[in-house]
């Protein structure tokens, strides 16, 4: 998984977090949806975890993305 991070342009990452991980834009940004949703109390159908899951995994990515780039210009 690593090998996949560190081998993939940054611009891909960035590319699926704006939009795989934002869609639907209107009339607010779905992950938002889900999180406010999560700070209610009110995420629990399995579909909402799901949601979680696909509009937020490109966030994730690209966090460990910038992550390993910042480790690797620290050396």
């Amino acid at each position: 998984m690593l090998r996949f991070i560190d081998e993939t342009p940054l611009i891909y990452f960035v590319l699926a977090a704006l939009l795989l991980g934002l869609a639907p834009f209107v009339p607010a940004p779905h992950i938002v949806e889900k999180w406010r949703m999560l700070m209610a109390g009110e995420l629990y159908r399995p579909v909402d975890l799901f949601d979680v899951l696909v509009h937020g995994t490109p966030w994730i990515l690209l966090a460990a993305k910038l992550l390993r780039l910042n480790k690797g210009q620290k050396k």
